[in-house]
């Protein structure tokens, strides 16, 4: 038997079996999109080692990321860009990345549990479960490709924007961000409408 623990199944109090997950990840940095991944897990093939995504090592998660994704019945990734952000704020960003995603599934669910304690604005059947990353199997799966699908991103775009250190910090707001922000200014993949950000960039400007 195994011994490895994993967060339990939901079972969904509304009756059916179509029941998704969805967290987004990417609210705090000062750069790059904001992505969300909804998830429909498989009953008959479970997936061990389900955890909120912050938790789990880093190659951990990449194992769990593709496990997911043989696995599941059902996952999209999407996200909000970071003009989107700057124009809507982090916010509604994020209840729109999450929207598209669980839009995107390929099976559409009967239920949706959403990360945290507020909705998208959506016509799903749904519930908002507080630390669910860490609480519900189908968000904690979906907490992980979000952020394994995430942090790849900020490795390319560190390749594509040199000197932040973004391949490391992921663009959330680190000392060693802010020190490259305050030498090299604002990149076009750095949030305009985040504080440290415009700032910086009316001192440039």
């Amino acid at each position: 038997m195994s011994t490895k623990k994993t967060l339990p199944p939901y079972v969904c109090p509304y009756g059916g079996e179509l029941l998704a997950g969805v967290d987004e990840v990417g609210r705090g940095p000062l750069a790059g999109d904001v992505v969300a991944a909804a998830v429909i897990l498989d009953p008959a093939r479970p997936v061990e080692g389900l955890a909120d995504s912050k938790k789990l090592t880093e190659k951990k998660r990449e194992a769990l990321f593709d496990l997911i994704r043989e696995r599941a019945l059902s996952f999209a990734v999407a996200r909000a860009t970071v003009a989107e952000i700057d124009r809507l704020n982090i916010l509604h960003a994020s209840l729109l990345a999450m929207r598209r995603a669980v839009e995107q599934l390929p099976v559409q669910p009967e239920f949706v549990l959403v990360d945290g304690n507020r909705k998208p604005d959506w016509q799903y059947a749904c519930d908002t479960v507080v630390k669910g990353d860490g609480r519900v199997a189908a968000i904690g799966a979906a907490s992980i490709l979000a952020k394994v699908t995430r942090d790849r991103e900020m490795v390319e775009l560190d390749r594509q924007y040199p000197g932040y250190g973004l391949a490391g910090h992921k663009g959330y707001p680190t000392k060693a961000h802010m020190q490259a922000l305050e030498t090299l200014g604002a990149s076009p993949i750095h949030r305009q409408s985040f504080a440290p950000v415009r700032r910086l960039s009316m001192e440039f400007g």
